[in-house]
């Protein structure tokens, strides 16, 4: 296929486009929200409208209320998202969480996705269990209890944790730690008992939570799929969770490197525009070039998910390993070329900076993937 957007997806990014320069905006959401402390970290009232435009829904069927649309789409909204800095539950819950639920019972669905769809509900996602992204391995537990399960252990970084009305949590219902199978996921509501937050402020100014589970009771119904099945679908969230990171990734690098170059255009030194010097030239053409293999890997790997083939596992890791090097080079590039008032807050690189750490990190970094796609290749 080619790795470009056809004229319908051409229209939606340019909806997406003029939504998120005007209400999404790092002076009406990031700077806004970071300013005054917010504890959500992002904008209820801008969730809504997300919804009103249909974004939140996107990947929900069509049968289940929503858009019934595909990774593609969703990425071109994650690209604004990334671009703009928007601060926003996009990716944990209409992307990570949506994929989930998808496979849910018609109770859970119908207990969650509505929200989603109206924009009224925020959903988190618990996997990580260390301070690196390992979901090989799964130690929290949830053991038999009467008709349900109690969940006990701890899960960190989870975005949004604290302002989630549901987490997706993958726990262990057999087998030891390191085993493949024997994974449960889970729909926890929010202000379940005996499940705690401690809250952190992240360099992007997000929040993100280590939470606790001290015997937490669920009833059933909270089974996401089937019992001791959960690994596929943990699997299928993941390369789901991976390939929006890496859309959000793109925008990020392609945000940062038009601040830059337009900088370029405006700068003057020793009375020429510093944009004329060949060897800033050389450094912004290679930027280019990187940013744009890196959108192009996205978008490939977004095709191979919607349409199912075996190769969206490896391409998912390819895309979040080649959009960490992308990003993290253009907002180094950016602060540099920006000089000394690029360390500045008044100056929003700086912002791109932040944002690029906490992305990075986020489902694997570059090394992690790096590794799984020469594992995967047989190295």
């Amino acid at each position: 296929m080619a790795l470009y957007h056809d004229e319908d997806q051409a229209m939606l990014a340019d909806t997406a486009t003029q939504f998120m320069s005007e209400q999404g905006s790092i002076g009406k959401q990031l700077r806004h929200w970071r300013d005054r402390d917010c504890p959500d970290g992002f904008g209820h009232d801008l969730w809504k409208q997300m919804a009103e435009m249909g974004f939140t829904g996107m990947l929900v069927d069509e049968d289940d209320g929503g858009l019934g649309m595909g990774h593609v789409e969703a990425g071109i909204v994650l690209e604004e998202i990334g671009r703009n800095l928007t601060p926003s539950p996009f990716l944990t819950s209409s992307v990570l969480a949506a994929s989930a639920l998808k496979h849910g019972s018609d109770d859970v669905k119908g207990r969650y996705l509505p929200g989603l769809v109206s924009g009224d509900s925020v959903f988190a996602v618990a996997i990580d269990e260390t301070a690196k992204h390992r979901p090989e391995r799964i130690a929290t537990r949830a053991e038999k209890s009467g008709n349900g399960f109690k969940l006990s252990g701890s899960k960190t970084f989870v975005i949004h944790g604290a302002s989630a009305d549901m987490i997706v949590v993958a726990a262990r219902t057999s087998g030891s730690d390191a085993d493949a199978d024997g994974i449960t996921l889970f729909a926890v509501p929010k202000g379940a008992a005996n499940m705690s937050h401690d809250a952190v402020r992240l360099v992007d100014s997000s929040v993100a939570t280590n939470t606790k589970f001290d015997g937490v009771e669920l009833d059933g119904d909270a089974v996401i799929g089937e019992v001791d099945g959960g690994r596929e679908i943990l699997d299928a969230m993941l390369r789901a969770g991976r390939v929006g990171a890496a859309a959000e990734g793109v925008g990020v690098a392609s945000g940062a490197m038009d601040m830059t170059v337009d900088y370029l255009k405006q700068r003057k030194q020793f009375g020429k525009l510093i944009g004329e010097f060949q060897a800033l030239q050389h450094r912004a053409s290679h930027l280019y070039s990187e940013v744009e293999i890196a959108r192009a890997a996205t978008i490939k790997a977004q095709q191979l998910l919607d349409g199912s083939s075996d190769q969206a596992e490896l391409m998912s890791s390819v895309a979040k390993a080649k959009v960490a090097k992308a990003a993290g080079l253009a907002v180094k590039e950016g602060v540099q070329m920006h000089g000394g008032i690029g360390m500045t807050d008044e100056y929003d690189i700086g912002l791109y900076m932040k944002r690029d750490r906490a992305l990075q990190e986020f489902l694997g970094d570059a090394y992690y993937h790096a590794g799984r796609v020469a594992q995967m290749s047989g190295y």
